[in-house]
């Protein structure tokens, strides 16, 4: 069984990767990655010199650098997308062209060369907001993106079933809420306010700081996304969610209380343009069809995420090395 990874080097890829080799002898891996500033080389240094894991370093916008990774794989697994939902509003271009344009490139190399199953990785904020009293997402909920970066998503959802409605593509969507764990890209929320708390700054937080978001453990994604490759069937959308809603401001209390400290520290912001307001998903499909059931409680998997960083002085350089080559150094998505 062997896999194309696209965006293998980053915070979900990565964990797949890892999860992938461990758990399944029989798994041969093929990295395809960017490396742009959301990956990190440190993620993967311990299957490097794995036999069955193969890294191509190459972009999905390019059909030449798709076709090499692609020949010989029997599945595809695509991470590969921009997902810094703030920089969307400045750069709205480069997301349609990577995560729209690169995940058609994958398709149509994807019935060229007969892969047997392309599963799509997917975002609840294709869904739009939810009002404080709606119920959660389900897979038939209206697409309602609100930025360029779930608008960009949702078209390449578009776009991979119609491949499967008009050629016959077997392949499968994942819709996931927000995710949590080491090797998290530190301008993501809960890995940005940790590194600020470990240099002793404040956190800030976009207006009130009463944004809902659904949390998962990068873990269990991961084996929501194997399961999904393995079992779904075929045009299926999954969503994967742990059904753990939380405000920005309780997960700021939650860290701040770790590092012994108190709300004095947050600082709010003015809020970003069309903030949606609370997301929450269903996953009853991917739990009565495939199997699916979060194994990790949030406040265990916090305390584990907050004590990796702690512990991971060489890698959070790394990837403050990688912002700034990029730009980003003070770069924040509060998603």
């Amino acid at each position: 069984m062997k896999i194309l990874v696209t965006g293998g080097c980053g915070f979900i890829g990565s964990t797949f990767i890892r999860m992938a080799l461990k758990e399944h002898p029989d798994v041969e891996i093929v990295n395809l990655d960017a490396m742009t500033y959301a990956a990190n080389p440190l993620n993967l240094q311990d299957v490097e010199s794995n036999s069955k894991y193969t890294f191509i370093h190459g972009d999905i916008r390019s059909g030449s650098d798709v076709d090499k990774a692609i020949d010989g794989c029997d599945y595809v697994v695509n991470f590969a997308a921009e997902s810094h939902v703030d920089r969307s509003f400045d750069s709205p271009g480069i997301f349609e062209q990577t995560n729209t344009g690169g995940t058609v490139n994958l398709l149509k190399a994807a019935l060229k060369h007969r892969i047997k199953r392309f599963l799509q990785i997917s975002t609840d904020e294709v869904y739009g907001a939810l009002r404080p009293d709606d119920p959660p997402f389900t897979e038939n909920s209206e697409l309602k993106p609100s930025s360029p970066y779930s608008a960009s998503k949702a078209a390449a959802d578009l776009f991979a079933l119609s491949f499967h409605h008009s050629f016959g593509l077997d392949l499968c969507i994942t819709r996931c809420s927000n995710n949590y764990g080491p090797r998290q890209t530190p301008e993501k929320l809960i890995p940005f306010f940790i590194m600020r708390l470990i240099e002793d700054r404040s956190l800030p937080i976009y207006g009130d700081g009463r944004q809902i978001r659904d949390w998962i453990y990068v873990d269990d994604h991961c084996r929501g996304i194997w399961l999904a490759l393995t079992r779904g069937q075929s045009g299926r959308i999954y969503n994967l969610s742990a059904g753990c809603e939380k405000t920005n401001l309780e997960i700021a209390d939650l860290i701040l209380r770790s590092f012994s400290k108190g709300p004095e520290n947050i600082e709010h912001v003015n809020d970003r343009p069309g903030h949606d307001r609370r997301y929450a998903m269903d996953f009853s499909r991917a739990k009565n069809e495939l199997g699916f059931t979060p194994k990790t409680n949030f406040e265990k998997g916090i305390g584990g995420t907050i004590a990796w960083y702690r512990e991971h002085c060489l890698w959070m350089e790394e990837a403050r090395k990688r912002l700034d080559n990029f730009g980003l150094a003070s770069a924040q998505s509060f998603s």
